[in-house]
């Protein structure tokens, strides 16, 4: 059986860097790494991460709690934390909530031995944010967050949803409907309020029947743009919470026979890689930082764990939205 001891000779190391590269690849210079992984790949080298657990008190696992997996918001950042957790030497377990159903997930998540949690499915005043923190367990939030604190790393979802009405006002429509998730989440809560203050100051109501919450997958949106387009009082523009969400009313509106944007412009909200495709040109407002909000709550979880940043020292990150301007919205016809 080959050991550590024989992929050091082999790399041309101490037996400690072989150590310090499986346990904290962070703390040996990248070069390095890649001789001794090579090394352990040509000696078909496996290590005992049962042994290395019980020397190191770690496991060197990392869970992820995300969102639901029909929105491509969380497909994308998924692939951000898997990827970046492995080059540090991380293995993440994936749990993708379901219709809001968190706590059997979180049972699960928080009977295993992992060294940390990054995690966005929660809601404001969710109470297994108590019980995360009971767990001794450092987890950070991303895209929603919990009414008490804690570490996360969020959009200015407020200011979101004051840039989306700004921009549909400008352009004159005033017979504006909204539709999101649930209001329970930061994520919705944030934008609709945003959106509603804006259309507020401008002196506009939003119409109570134009607010349409969903469970956000595309059965239930589509249902809900039926539902608002069989109205008499029609709306001339709608702010969808996030681009997934955006997509579902598109495909829905376009098969009811309408045009976007000559009959209805539609703006929405986190700027996805998809929002750019040229068959869709979505509107979208996201935020500013060349890092997903998925990168950066693994790689401060990553240094909480490794002790790096204290785990008490909270790492609250509100990113800054701009308007991504393309081809679903446009001024309303006189």
């Amino acid at each position: 059986m080959v050991s550590s001891r024989d992929v050091a000779k082999y790399a041309g190391v101490s037996q400690p860097t072989v150590s310090r590269v499986l346990n904290n690849p962070s703390k040996v210079s990248q070069p390095i790494v890649d001789n001794v992984r090579k090394a352990m790949k040509d000696l078909n080298y496996r290590p005992n991460n049962i042994a290395r657990s019980l020397v190191s008190n770690r496991t060197k696992t990392i869970a992820l709690v995300s969102g639901p997996l029909h929105n491509p918001f969380f497909v994308d950042t998924t692939t951000a934390i898997v990827n970046y957790a492995a080059s540090k030497g991380y293995y993440t377990t994936v749990h993708f909530e379901n219709h809001y159903d968190n706590m059997s997930i979180y049972e699960t998540v928080l009977s295993q031995q992992v060294d940390g949690i990054v995690l966005s499915s929660i809601f404001i005043n969710d109470p297994i944010f108590d019980e995360l923190k009971k767990s001794g367990k450092p987890f950070v939030m991303f895209n929603r967050r919990h009414e008490t604190g804690g570490h996360f790393v969020e959009l200015d979802n407020h200011q979101a949803g004051v840039i989306g009405a700004e921009h549909l006002v400008s352009l004159g429509h005033k017979a504006i409907a909204w539709i999101g998730g649930t209001t329970e989440a930061s994520t919705f809560l944030g934008r609709l309020e945003g959106f509603r203050d804006k259309l507020k100051n401008n002196g506009i109501q939003l119409n109570k029947d134009f607010i349409l919450q969903t469970d956000t997958t595309e059965k239930d949106i589509h249902r809900a743009i039926q539902q608002l387009f069989l109205r008499r009082n029609k709306p001339t523009a709608i702010f969808a919470a996030t681009d997934s969400i955006a997509i579902f009313v598109i495909d829905c509106l376009l098969k009811m026979g309408f045009s976007i944007p000559e009959e209805i412009s539609i703006c929405s909200v986190d700027n996805l890689g998809i929002s750019a495709h040229e068959s869709l040109q979505l509107t979208s407002i996201g935020h500013n930082s060349n890092k997903s909000m998925g990168l950066i709550a693994i790689q401060n979880l990553i240094k909480i764990i490794e002790n790096q940043r204290k785990l008490e020292d909270e790492q609250q990150i509100t990113l800054e939205p701009e308007l991504y301007l393309r081809q679903t919205t446009s001024a309303i016809k006189p």
